[in-house]
């Protein structure tokens, strides 16, 4: 009879402790690891040849916004593809609890584009089946799970089921609707919330806005109502804040709160930040987070880009150009209206200026004339013209032959494909030595996976597999040991998640097994598995022979075994 459920045997043993490598068996039984060192064979249900490969913890990622995504897919992809077994949803202020029936196309409606979620995806993929956040911890329970799933109380839907979203963006809310709100936001904290979240960025060069191009509600948040907040959080003894914000509000919230704030984001000086622009250089905020934990005793993590940036969009509903006026006013609306105004000679002098200005195509910088036409919708009029005429070409080649300002040249495209013609940016390299400078900070947590959002635009929740493969075999920037720390150990700290992030007897067996010879992330795709028929971006992962979740596995060979053992992680209580 077999004691074990799986043995994971020969394996090299990276328990994400900076423990130095060591090969042994790590044998799992009832959701646990309950031996690492010598197992018989014989004394598996199953046994999993790990020799050749690393054995490690799976990868928890802090910053998602899978709040929608999750009940419809199990897995959380992509993360679930790149060794995430943890998830954190809630992120930014932005979620959907608590929320009134009537108020739900709202609510959706933010997130459509600040997050750029398909609104009738959502519409279609989610129960609605809770109004207050205790309501949708138990919707989230009760929901298949292929990861363990961790929340944030978000603020914005606060805000919305307290004073209403408009309202509150007219008028300071009351001291008596303040004081419900920091009710509210504690007993969402009491039944297994893991602290607040918050996106603080006003409504200067910000890319992260409501569906009418207004910052959200708690951009424009007081400092009397962070206070009040960030006081709620401390005095409950436990917990955690995240916030996308300059650095000092999140050192505001420190002190006020007496808690550990998790900061987005530690940018490499040069990289695209798609949550807005880099306000300090990377050594400056090095510093500063040091002066911060070391000197005035207040703990700030800092969520650090680990991924080169690449960007592949249509104008359909693109978000990420919203800190340019122009570009802003001319992306909001139907695309009816959106391709009136992208045709408007007025509008695209303006966009030429700012081009000009700027040296390169939106906040990025990017150089117009590399950025490839690579894709045309099927569904457009005279699509196969387009895309034998334009496909596969640059937007220099095509202003060359047009004899057109790339601008135009882009936009005319764009205009008569519908809006539905796909652009690639060219890839935005880190250069290694500032990868590292900004991955191995004393306080600093990789990721800013956005896992969930953006999905029309971008791929960095492969970033597990990128600092795995690319920083870390490649270039080196820091050891496997300190990898697996700082991907799993160092975040469950930092988020309060007792008990997972490691390899370790009676630990839950969230485990990963790969070839560290190939872990990768394998070419962007695009696929249309969303609920309405909607696509996204995607790029799967290599390397990887096993991803297992409490036990149970869930990814063989990058192949799904539709197995749901993940499970809903209530802060405070694990």
């Amino acid at each position: 009879m077999a004691i074990y459920d799986l043995v994971i045997k020969g394996g090299t043993v990276i328990d994400g402790l900076q423990t130095p490598r060591y090969r042994a068996d790590v044998a799992i039984a009832d959701g646990k690891i309950v031996h690492i060192g010598k197992v018989r064979s014989s004394d598996a249900a199953e046994v999993v040849d790990a020799t050749g490969r690393v054995v490690a913890p799976g990868v928890v990622d802090l910053h998602t916004h899978y709040d929608s995504q999750l009940f419809w897919d199990p897995w959380c992809t992509m993360s679930g593809w790149h060794g995430v077994t943890s998830v954190v949803i809630g992120n930014c202020g932005f979620g959907f609890a608590p929320c009134k029936p009537v108020d739900r196309e709202r609510a959706m409606l933010s997130l459509s584009r600040n997050e750029a979620v398909p609104m009738e995806t959502m519409r279609q993929g989610m129960p609605w089946d809770w109004e207050t956040f205790p309501e949708f911890l138990d919707s989230v329970e009760r929901t298949p799970k292929g990861v363990n799933v961790m929340s944030f109380v978000p603020l914005a839907p606060l805000y919305g089921y307290v004073v209403g979203l408009d309202v509150a963006k007219g008028r300071p809310v009351t001291d008596e609707e303040l004081q419900l709100m920091c009710k509210l936001l504690i007993e969402g904290m009491e039944v297994g919330g893991c602290g607040l979240s918050a996106q603080i960025l006003g409504d200067v060069g910000n890319v992260q806005l409501d569906y009418d191009g207004t910052p959200m509600v708690t951009d424009l948040m007081s400092e009397r109502d962070l206070r009040a907040f960030s006081q709620a959080l401390g005095a409950l003894g436990r917990g955690v804040a995240q916030v996308t914000s300059p650095l000092e509000t999140a050192a505001f919230m420190a002190r006020e709160s007496g808690r550990p704030i998790i900061w987005n984001a530690l940018l490499a000086d040069g990289a695209l930040n798609q949550h807005g622009g880099q306000q300090m250089s990377h050594r400056d905020a090095l510093t500063r987070l040091t002066e911060l934990n070391e000197q005035e005793g207040l703990r700030v993590f800092a969520q650090a880009l680990t991924t080169n940036f690449a960007s592949e969009f249509t104008l359909e509903d693109y978000n990420l150009a919203d800190a340019i006026p122009c570009w802003k006013e001319a992306l909001i609306g139907t695309v009816a209206e959106k391709r009136v105004k992208l045709a408007d000679p007025r509008r695209r002098a303006q966009m030429k200026q700012v081009h000009a200005e700027r040296g390169g195509l939106f906040g990025a910088g990017y150089v117009l004339a590399d950025i490839k036409c690579h894709w045309i919708s099927s569904d457009v009029a005279d699509a196969r013209t387009l895309k034998d005429t334009y496909e596969g070409y640059t937007i220099g080649e095509i202003a060359a032959r047009e004899n057109k300002h790339p601008i135009d040249a882009m936009l005319d495209l764009a205009v008569a494909g519908e809006l539905r013609v796909g652009f690639a940016t060219p890839l935005l390299r880190t250069p290694p030595q500032a990868m590292k400078e900004i991955a191995t900070g004393s306080v600093s947590l990789p990721g800013v996976s956005d896992g969930g959002a953006h999905t029309k635009f971008v791929t960095t929740a492969r970033y597990p597999s990128e600092l795995l493969g690319l920083w870390v075999r490649e270039h080196e920037i820091m050891s496997l040991e300190q990898a697996h720390w700082r991907l799993s150990a160092y975040p469950a700290q930092a988020a309060g998640l007792k008990g997972r992030g490691f390899l370790a007897e009676d630990a839950p067996a969230d485990v990963i097994v790969y070839d560290p010879d190939t872990v990768d992330s394998l070419p962007a795709e695009r696929v249309w598995d969303y609920p309405a028929g909607e696509w996204r971006l995607i790029q799967k992962a290599t390397g990887y022979d096993r991803i297992v979740v409490n036990g149970t596995t869930t990814f063989v060979d990058g192949e799904c075994t539709q197995t749901t053992p993940g499970r809903l992680l209530r802060h405070g209580t694990e």
